[in-house]
């Protein structure tokens, strides 16, 4: 580890003192030596620091003398009157103020000094409202203001602690009671809509309303919290479960944003609602993450996602982790278990990272957000591994048999379970947004795991019925005839009718299609690097230890299969198997 003096911690106006007598470039803050980290130096739940730690240096000599956090490394664009770039201001305070024996820049004259600068310019961006711009200068934002309030106000809680810059302390409160006051408006269409355009961004801004305000109190707007917390229950959630990001459900936002920010406002507030949201959310997950009977994952139900395209969660995801906060319900939402980490697990993993001997890898622009350093203030609560296989054992879909439906602002999720499959659809007279795929969206197997995954925003891995010029019937809204019976049967349709689609799911899985004229079925298969696939003219057999698996169709066609390239898994790969027909086309799935 590179070493250098230790500088007593200095205020704000000395660190000012400092930028106008060093030598700097024109355009440019001095920035401290970097440092290498020693990987045993670090205690095990603050390995996430290691790579932060690295971008100290870097992240400050690319700072502008203005306090603008240059160089690309966190959100885009990246311009001056961007205040979301800004937020790796709590990265520079947690090193300018903590005492490790790894850190040596606590109370770093350099380090402080451009902290100061880039609080002065991320303070020098508000309105006069309260609100943040992002996008443009004029904008008032609903992320920027957001996650603003969480970063200024557990900054200042750092900088309180460590009684350094006490001028800037000041600005920080004044500021955070001029973004709370117009957060918690309840007629500012900015913030609130019902249902909420991005729930995870208003729910950032009650987390950092919960935490000024502990520093600030103020009985009025501590009010207007509670009402807010009890507001976002209605227009934050759909009654399907899922947190509302453009209308629809995103496993991205709702499990790596939203949840954590739901965890941060309930530490702060204890609010709840917050719990009964988790409790809800968690119900809505038991049926879209699809857990590899081997343990080694979880692919997402991401054909119906708004936003994003987050396909496959590792069973272990080690530091530094997205959804590590989100543990901290597990003791009042025991199913959550089955979805982060347990603690035997992350103590293994951690082990073996202080034990390699490879230099600590860096981190690349603009990966390099500052909500991993900003979650860790409340500890962790990881379940034991114990409690996470209990909860692994409630997951919906290791019951051998229940069809579900759950319906919301015009789209209908479908579930439907029985002793050989697991299948999902998505349906509806509607789309969320025009990145969702209609139509079946998952297959899954209760010993080989999961065969098909429909994605989103791509109209080359998603299940579908495909017309010359690569159009596929599932971009597009499709409504659905859920006819039951058993085995259970259900049919859908485009708006012109151009395809029809009839499905029954029982022991076997029975797929018909009538298309107005010559089309391609279209299956985005997850196939695993020891799996044995043979194609031939009347179908494919995909043997999965001693699972086997057959998509027949019956007649001979001129089938393909094709890699798609782009679409990778840890010890998996996607393939696209493509069966042109006349525009009828049974197919006929069936396991031995």
């Amino acid at each position: 580890m590179n070493a250098f003096s230790r500088r007593s911690l200095i205020t704000g106006a000395t660190a000012i003192g400092l930028l106008a007598t060093l030598p700097t470039p024109a355009h440019a803050l001095p920035a401290p030596p970097p440092v290498t980290p020693d990987r045993r130096a670090f205690a095990p739940d603050e390995q996430r620091f290691a790579q932060y730690l690295m971008l100290v240096s870097p992240m400050v000599t690319d700072m502008s003398s203005s306090g603008f956090f240059g160089g690309g490394w966190w959100r885009s664009p990246n311009v001056s009157y961007n205040a979301r770039v800004q937020e790796h201001v709590y990265t520079l305070a947690w090193f300018a103020t903590q005492s490790r024996s790894w850190n040596p820049y606590r109370g770093n004259s350099l380090v402080l000094a451009a902290l100061d600068a880039g609080l002065g310019h991320y303070l020098g961006l508000q309105h006069a409202d309260g609100s943040w711009p992002e996008y443009s200068p004029d904008q008032h934002s609903l992320a920027a203001t957001g996650f603003a309030m969480g970063y200024l106000s557990k900054t200042n809680a750092l900088l309180k602690r460590a009684g350094v810059l006490p001028s800037r302390q000041a600005q920080i409160t004044a500021a955070l009671r001029r973004a709370v006051t117009w957060f918690l408006d309840p007629s500012n269409g900015t913030v609130w809509q019902s249902p909420l355009t991005w729930a995870n961004q208003t729910t950032s801004g009650l987390a950092g309303s919960a935490l000024a305000l502990k520093q600030d109190p103020d009985p009025a707007l501590r009010q207007r919290l509670t009402e807010a917390f009890r507001r976002l229950t209605t227009v934050g959630q759909s009654p399907a479960g899922f947190f509302y990001e453009e209308s629809g459900a995103d496993t991205n936002y709702n499990f790596e944003v939203m949840l954590p920010e739901l965890a941060d406002a309930w530490r702060q507030s204890g609010d709840p609602n917050l719990v009964a949201m988790t409790r809800k959310y968690t119900d809505w997950l038991g049926y879209n993450l699809l857990r590899e009977p081997d343990g080694s994952g979880w692919f997402a139900n991401i054909a119906t996602n708004s936003r994003t395209s987050s396909k496959f969660y590792a069973d272990v995801r080690p530091d530094p982790e997205r959804t590590v906060l989100n543990a901290q319900f597990v003791a009042e939402v025991p199913n959550l278990a089955a979805f982060v980490s347990s603690r035997e697990d992350m103590a293994a993993a951690r082990a073996a990272w202080a034990a390699s001997s490879a230099p600590v890898p860096a981190l690349t622009k603009p990966d390099t957000s500052p909500r991993i350093l900003a979650h860790a203030i409340y500890g962790e609560r990881y379940p034991s591994r114990a409690e996470r296989t209990a909860a692994i054992a409630r997951l919906p879909y290791q019951r051998a048999h229940f069809t579900e439906r759950r319906s919301d602002q015009g789209q209908d999720f479908l579930f439907v379970r029985r002793p050989r499959w697991y299948v999902g659809g998505y349906f509806g007279a509607r789309r969320a947004t025009s990145l969702a795929r209609t139509g079946l969206t998952f297959l899954w197997h209760p010993v080989a795991g999961t065969l098909v995954q429909s994605m989103n925003n791509n109209n080359h891995a998603c299940w579908a019925t495909v017309f010359p010029g690569q159009v596929p019937d599932s971009n597009g809204p499709q409504q659905a005839e859920f006819l039951g019976g058993e085995p259970y049967r259900f049919r859908y349709r485009t708006p012109s009718g151009s395809v029809v689609t009839e499905v029954t799911v029982g022991d076997r899985i029975v797929r018909s299609v009538r298309a107005q004229s010559a089309a391609t079925e279209q299956i985005p298969l997850v196939v695993r690097d020891s799996d044995t696939v043979a194609l031939d003219s009347r179908g494919l057999t995909l043997t999965r230890g001693r699972t086997v698996i057959r998509f027949d169709w019956a007649r001979p066609l001129d089938p393909q299969l094709r890699p798609a390239s782009t679409i990778t898994y840890p010890g998996r790969r996607m393939q696209i198997l493509t069966v042109p027909h006349d525009g009828t086309l049974t197919l006929t799935i069936t396991a031995r």
